[in-house]
């Protein structure tokens, strides 16, 4: 299987931010000397995979800053203070100085910044021709959209910057406007799929490397979720959703996507029968998969991924190193557990609902204590082990074509393109595979909470709960049934509408002092 990757040096090189953990002898290359590099086809395709490349931390992040911030999971420390333990409990003044969101900021303007550069290289240099040019093109403006729609839906309003700037230029740019930052995505992504293909056939530059490549679904598809996205409430505060009732362009696009025909099998969608299946390092690219991060181990720690360390504890592996005599050299470690909320485990799921035993571990046993606690464990296969906790080579999904189904549920719920009950039946096939009967019709409450049961696990849930107008009210009940009764004794905070955007990290305000307004509530 062949996926997309780079040395990490020419990945640095080309932002910023950030350092480099590894010289993996490519190419040093400065802001000065960057033109220098890119003199051949060869050497753009692999700037497309620094672009790439830089996805790699998502999956960790969105588990802490989506998640773990929704009902699907509660997970304070409990032997000490946490970072996560402020997200978790949204604490204003925590959350300001947090580095799961300050990394969240950087890291999705690193990215970015990667796709700048590729995209000005292309408009000045002549080394590609042909049509792989509008491809790359394609490529690196999806990927910039990817990291605008992820700050737009945590911080609101953010810098909007479309090409390569020194850092005294950023430090002048100050917020935009939620509108002018959906205007970019919405221009990024027409311009993908107006030049990206349904598939990757054939061979050479840019084409050996094509599993893990954005295509024209993807763009189609994460441009449906981007006007879902924008049509969601504002709940008073600027941002993600500003109330444009654009439920009708991602109807259109939905459609597209649900009607595709075509060969090879990845220019078509379809859902997989086995629902663990879709998840299993032995089936990636498989034919519900729009949208991946991809990874692979490569023992050096630097391609592959961590998020299946990130949701599990390090003790549930050393159980299975003991009890199913495998090597998983990280399992001594002390990562703790984040139990999944009681609410989506033993309320949210059915008894028949085979989703759960596929999503959620029921506690564990290592060297003869039990932890009753449930948590996640859909990602989890020992097939996908590497060396180390952050070298699994088990790809990330992050749209597939179950969430095409029912975002167009979603738009039929609404009135647009279908009914209640035809978005029932639009459920039908997902249901059955759950072992779940048929509805006969849908509310938008109902189809939230099918959701939640389809994805958790996926880091969904926050932002549906903020797209669905639910967040405010799903939560707060969520928080009075979990803080109680005793024992529990859990600080889950009600909270406002202030609380449900990211702050501005205090990095990034004490940087260019004046620059940012913090988002109210912080």
């Amino acid at each position: 299987m062949k996926k997309i990757f780079l040395g990490i040096s020419l990945a640095c090189a080309l932002v910023t931010l950030g350092g480099c953990e590894k010289d993996l002898e490519q190419t040093p290359i400065s802001n000065g000397s960057v033109p220098d590099f890119y003199k051949t086809a060869a050497d753009f395709d692999q700037a497309m995979s620094a672009v790439y490349n830089s996805l790699r931390g998502f999956p960790d992040r969105e588990v802490i800053l989506s998640e773990l911030r929704s009902d699907n999971m509660f997970a304070v420390s409990s032997i000490g203070s946490r970072d996560w333990d402020p997200v978790n409990n949204f604490s204003a003044a925590l959350l300001v100085v947090n580095p799961y969101v300050a990394d969240a900021w950087a890291s999705d303007f690193s990215t970015i910044f990667r796709a700048n550069t590729m995209l000005a290289q292309l408009a000045e240099n002549g080394a590609v021709t042909g049509s792989l040019r509008p491809r790359y093109e394609g490529e690196a403006k999806f990927i910039r959209a990817f990291a605008y729609l992820d700050l737009v839906r945590k911080f609101g309003r953010v810098p909007v910057i479309d090409k390569p700037l020194i850092p005294q230029e950023v430090a002048k740019i100050p917020r935009a406007d939620v509108a002018a930052v959906y205007a970019l995505i919405e221009a990024d992504l027409k311009a993908a799929i107006s030049v990206l293909p349904a598939a990757y056939t054939g061979s050479g530059i840019g084409l050996t490397s094509g599993l893990g490549r954005v295509t024209n679904g993807a763009a189609k598809g994460m441009l449906a979720l981007m006007y879902l996205t924008k049509s969601g409430p504002d709940y008073g505060i600027k941002g993600p959703g500003l109330a444009s009732n654009e439920y009708d362009k991602a109807n259109a696009l939905l459609d597209e996507l649900i009607n595709r025909t075509g060969t090879p099998q990845s220019a078509a969608y379809s859902l997989q029968t086995n629902y663990a299946n879709i998840f299993s390092p032995t089936n990636e690219n498989n034919s519900e998969v729009l949208f991946d991060i991809q990874y692979i181990s490569n023992g050096l720690g630097t391609l592959g991924s961590s998020f299946m360390n990130v949701v599990v504890p390090d003790a549930y592996y050393t159980g299975l190193a003991t009890s199913g005599n495998l090597a998983l050299p990280f399992s001594a470690g002390s990562v703790e557990i984040k139990p999944v909320s009681n609410d989506l485990n033993n309320v949210s799921f059915t008894t028949t609902d085979t989703r759960r035993a596929a999503t959620i571990q029921q506690g564990y046993t290592n060297a003869g204590t039990t932890d009753t606690r449930p948590f996640y464990k859909k990602y989890v296969n020992v097939a996908g082990k590497g060396t180390s906790r952050t070298d699994w080579g088990t790809n990330y999904i992050v749209l597939r074509y179950t969430d095409i189904l029912m975002m167009k549920a979603e738009c039929e719920v609404r009135g647009v393109g279908g009914t209640p009950a035809t978005a029932a039946a639009r459920l039908t096939p997902i249901r059955t595979r759950a072992g779940l009967p048929a509805l006969t019709t849908l509310t938008l409450e109902t189809l939230m909470e099918e959701r939640r049961r389809e994805f958790a696990g996926e880091n969904l849930r926050w932002n549906d709960l903020m797209r669905s107008g639910l967040a405010l009210t799903t939560m707060n009940a969520w928080a009075a049934r979990e803080d109680a009764p005793p024992p529990n004794n859990k600080i889950v905070r009600p909270i406002t509408a202030n609380l449900l955007l990211l702050p501005v990290p205090q990095v990034e305000l004490g940087s260019s002092p004046g620059l940012y307004t913090q988002n109210d509530g912080y």
